[in-house]
């Protein structure tokens, strides 16, 4: 079976309240987070019909803070899935209710796993793309998937040495003192 991404869209929108704010009226990140959590738990269950997990989060980069009296707009879809997991893309924007002005606050990536009732890992939809945006999305997602998978093989094999890697530190912020 498989889904088009228009089929699991997800949109929210909240106004940002004076509790969810720091001292300086800027709205907390970790309760973006939480947000964002949400959503993309609704657009994945969508997706896939059962209940899922967040596995990992990618790219969170908070672009723009967020005022109190602002609408926050979060837009989630699949853009990638695998056998039980799904990359669910969210863009999150604030609105000025006054003005209407809007600006582009953060976009981020939630990989999801879809659990049965038991816990365990069931397989999801495939997902039908229908245009160059959609495939460009799944397509990011595939090299994102792999470039961690690369990171992940390189550092953290057996096989490591950190001495091979100390000239790629050294126009940066650190100082090395190796007890060897």
């Amino acid at each position: 079976m498989y889904k088009h991404v228009e089929e699991t869209r997800i949109t929210i929108a909240e106004l940002m309240l004076p509790s969810s704010a720091n001292f300086s009226g800027k709205i907390h990140g970790g309760y973006i987070l939480n947000l964002m959590d949400q959503i993309a738990f609704a657009c994945a269950s969508k997706h896939s019909g059962t209940y899922c997990v967040t596995a990992s989060v990618d790219t969170v980069d908070f672009l723009n803070s967020i005022e109190v009296g602002e609408l926050v707009t979060m837009k989630a879809s699949i853009n990638y899935v695998g056998r039980t997991s799904m990359v669910v893309g969210i863009r999150v924007e604030a609105q000025h209710i006054q003005t209407g002005k809007v600006k582009h606050c953060n976009s981020s990536y939630f990989t999801m796993v879809a659990k049965d009732e038991n816990g365990k890992n069931v397989r999801v939809p495939g997902l039908i793309v229908n245009d160059d945006l959609e495939v460009r999305r799944f397509l990011k997602a595939v090299k994102r998937i792999e470039m961690k998978n690369k990171r992940q093989e390189e550092f953290d094999s057996e096989d490591f040495i950190p001495q091979e890697y100390l000239k790629d530190l050294e126009n940066h912020n650190v100082k090395i003192e190796l007890n060897t």
